[in-house]
């Protein structure tokens, strides 16, 4: 039996090695849909027809090669085996298991995945989108500092409650910030292990997380408020929300690629019958992040129920 459980993205995970930034699960007697672990792993997988620059694929079996950290054999959306190169250690391994592979293992369980930050407000998620870089952990935090309940960093793995509507599914990983920003947002009491040794990024310690699933209420699309563009929140069409669903997929190239694209069709109108899309354009400043967190709340408050 893994030594150390988890439950990430709504599945229960158990893993040979500690796993940095995810909230260790008490229930050691769940059988684990995911089991991440240390073996060896081939160098090519054969037969492949499709592959990248550091990555093949055949069938269910994906082989994502890290330079100077290992290879990581991702197997039919149950199994993480990593082989890790000379030098290279768990810790290390951690960051790549916890984000682009477990991302890769959700595409491959068929999971609607965006690539985005999610908090609880009034029993609901509310979900925020937005390249790498667009302040998308940054504003989940303020809100959480504002009274939110955290649900999740970088994916948001949805899926359909009894009734059909979308639901964010529970996660067990820790906000991510630069250290600029957990100083400007006060939060440095807060702060633990970097997330990796070479960046000033660092786990934030869990507070107000959300243990069950919560029905997605609506989706925000970050953009900074540059001229000519204004302040300001706005619904996004259906047409267009379908295309930026299609963008805000976690890795939506590869998610093309691994021969998903029909899947996320159904999951993008499934989603839109129930949820809306909207454009948050802020300016990416600091000192001006209250008045986007009022400026969110109060559109909340004003959404129908």
């Amino acid at each position: 039996m893994q030594p150390f459980r988890y439950r990430i993205s709504g599945l229960q995970v158990a893993s040979a090695f500690e796993l940095p930034g995810a909230i260790p699960a008490a229930a050691a007697d769940v059988v684990a849909d995911v089991q991440v672990a240390l073996g060896p792993v081939p160098t090519a997988l054969q037969g492949g027809d499709r592959m990248g620059p550091n990555w093949d694929m055949v069938g269910e079996d994906f082989l994502l090669e890290v330079p100077s950290l290992g290879r990581f054999h991702i197997r039919g959306g149950r199994e993480i085996v990593i082989a890790l190169d000379d030098g290279a250690s768990e810790r290390d391994a951690s960051a790549y298991v916890l984000g682009t592979a477990f991302g890769i293992l959700l595409h491959q369980r068929g999971a609607l995945v965006l690539h985005g930050s999610a908090v609880a407000h009034n029993g609901q998620a509310v979900a925020i989108c937005g390249h790498s870089g667009a302040g998308k952990s940054t504003l989940a935090a303020a809100l959480c500092r504002e009274g939110c309940g955290f649900v999740t960093d970088d994916l948001c793995a949805i899926s359909l409650d009894h009734d059909a509507h979308p639901v964010i599914l529970p996660d067990g990983r820790q906000l991510k910030l630069w250290q600029e920003a957990i100083e400007k947002l006060e939060l440095t009491e807060r702060r633990g292990e970097a997330v990796m040794g070479r960046f000033e990024k660092y786990f934030l310690a869990p507070q107000d997380t959300v243990p069950a699933p919560l029905r997605l209420r609506a989706i925000y699309l970050l953009r900074d408020a540059r001229p000519p563009l204004v302040e300001g929140i706005e619904e996004v069409s259906l047409a267009d929300a379908m295309h930026a669903l299609d963008r805000e997929a976690y890795r939506p190239g590869l998610r093309i690629k691994m021969g998903a694209r029909p899947g996320l069709v159904m999951q993008s109108a499934q989603l839109l019958a129930h949820v809306n899309v909207f454009r948050l354009t802020r300016p990416h400043d600091f000192a001006k992040l209250p008045q986007t967190v009022r400026a969110l709340r109060a559109h909340w408050d004003a959404l129908a129920p």
